[in-house]
């Protein structure tokens, strides 16, 4: 039997889940009242993220605000 991380993803470790998702559509929920949807473009070792075609979700005291973005850098602190 085979002890391989890539036949099952529970036992990936954080980097390498976040390379498989290169090319996806990803759903980041930040701290606050914020949300981030985009196609992971490129990542580094600290989790910053380049994302694309980006939908920023944000609940304000006025309701939902949507936001529509080309590319973006998420700092991942």
């Amino acid at each position: 039997m085979s002890n391989s991380t890539s036949s099952n993803p529970s036992t990936l470790l954080p980097l390498e889940l976040v390379d498989k998702c290169i090319g996806s559509r990803i759903w980041v929920i930040m701290k606050g009242e914020k949300e981030i949807v985009g196609t992971l473009t490129g990542f580094d070792d600290y989790v910053n993220m380049v994302l694309e075609d980006v939908v920023e979700y944000e609940n304000t005291v006025d309701g939902k605000r949507v936001t529509k973005l080309d590319t973006i850098l998420l700092n991942g602190n």
